[in-house]
């Protein structure tokens, strides 16, 4: 018997933890979105444009992956309830084992909470700018660029080149990558700020250690004025000669554009892309991420009420990656670290990922 309520009690613990996750998630509300979704579609009208219908299709899958697993555990938590309560002995084993298999269930499916932010599911743009330091600092962002590459590689996410620029003698000055893939921006956000790097100098005759650092900037894809307005007035588009890849015409045209939002001052300059208009959209795309960004970090209700010079930009040191007095790399927000270092420059990142999601919840 004293078995029996012990397993009754882990069964309502276990209850009262998915009801809190559901209503947080808002569950009942995405399946409600979800069947007028599956309906539209179901229209042969839609068809009729073949870009909103393929849109409205790719939602409809997202969505139901997300909620798919809620509802299962939802019916298979009502279902033991009824079960344990006609139950004799004999089930038991069997009780606790659907107990056990639902806890680790529900375990895996709260880390969607990670991901309620509101650019969280939206593709992301991956921004990595070499710091003061030269040649330097150049190699870091380079080392950086490679940690992240290998990184999305291994986590199934693609990972597109818009923009770079190569160190004189070694390294990047900048690149700019967009990433696509599920939850992308929700899981690279925790990157977002400066990285340092304590190492022997390669490039130093004396082997001097050094310090360098870069800027990672970690945006959402903003693909639509939607979500983040901009009124025109408030933009300053410069064209100008390609220095880039990308066919005869791009070295030829002006099809190179910098777009400056004038309120705040931020630039977006685009040239890898063939042409004038595909530029501007990209540009376009990566300043809608950086005043999202920002107003997330001024907690700016609307883009007018953002505040010029007052983002994270370089003022914000996260990581700490020494390889010379002693090996550590340490994030200073969440504490976590490790001293196998070489394993997080190739890519091996996800436990400071993890540390930093979890301390949102």
């Amino acid at each position: 018997m004293y078995f029996m309520e012990e397993l009754k009690k882990r069964l309502l613990n276990l209850e009262g933890e998915f009801l809190q996750a559901y209503e947080k998630l808002e569950i009942d509300r995405k399946l409600e979105y979800l069947e007028e979704l599956e309906k539209e579609v179901a229209e042969p009208e839609i068809w009729r444009d073949v870009k909103l219908a393929t849109e409205k299709n790719q939602e409809v899958a997202r969505l139901s992956s997300e909620v798919e697993p809620w509802v299962l555990l939802k019916t298979q938590i009502n279902d033991l309830k009824e079960l344990i309560n006609i139950s004799d002995n004999e089930l038991l084993p069997e009780i606790e084992g659907q107990i056990a298999a639902m806890e680790q269930n529900l375990a895996e499916n709260k880390k969607a909470l990670r991901f309620t932010g509101p650019y969280d599911t939206k593709n992301a743009i991956i921004r990595i700018t070499s710091g003061a330091g030269g040649t330097e600092a150049m190699d870091w962002a380079g080392m950086l660029e490679r940690m992240y590459l290998r990184f999305l590689e291994r986590r199934g996410f693609k990972a597109t080149l818009l923009e770079k620029t190569e160190g004189e003698e070694a390294g990047i000055k900048t690149a700019v990558y967009e990433v696509t893939g599920p939850n992308a921006y929700g899981t690279l956000k925790s990157e977002h700020g400066v990285h340092r790097l304590v190492r022997l100098s390669p490039f130093n005759a004396n082997n001097l250690r050094q310090t360098s650092f870069s800027l990672i900037e970690i945006l959402p894809v903003i693909d639509t004025d939607t979500d983040v307005v901009i009124d025109d007035k408030d933009l300053r588009i410069d064209t100008y000669h390609s220095g880039g890849h990308g066919g005869q015409g791009v070295n030829t045209t002006n099809s190179a554009v910098r777009i400056t939002h004038l309120p705040t001052g931020i630039a977006v300059a685009i040239q890898n892309e063939r042409n004038f208009h595909q530029n501007k959209e990209k540009a376009m795309e990566i300043l809608r991420g950086k005043l999202a960004q920002m107003q997330i970090e001024q907690n700016a209700a609307t883009i007018g009420e953002l505040r010029a010079g007052e983002s994270a930009g370089w003022g914000q040191q996260i990581r700490n990656y020494v390889l010379q007095p002693y090996r550590l790399v340490k994030d200073t927000r969440t504490g976590f670290e490790t001293t196998d270092t070489d394993a997080v420059l190739d890519g091996k990142i996800d436990e400071f990922i993890d540390a930093y999601l979890e301390n949102m919840i």
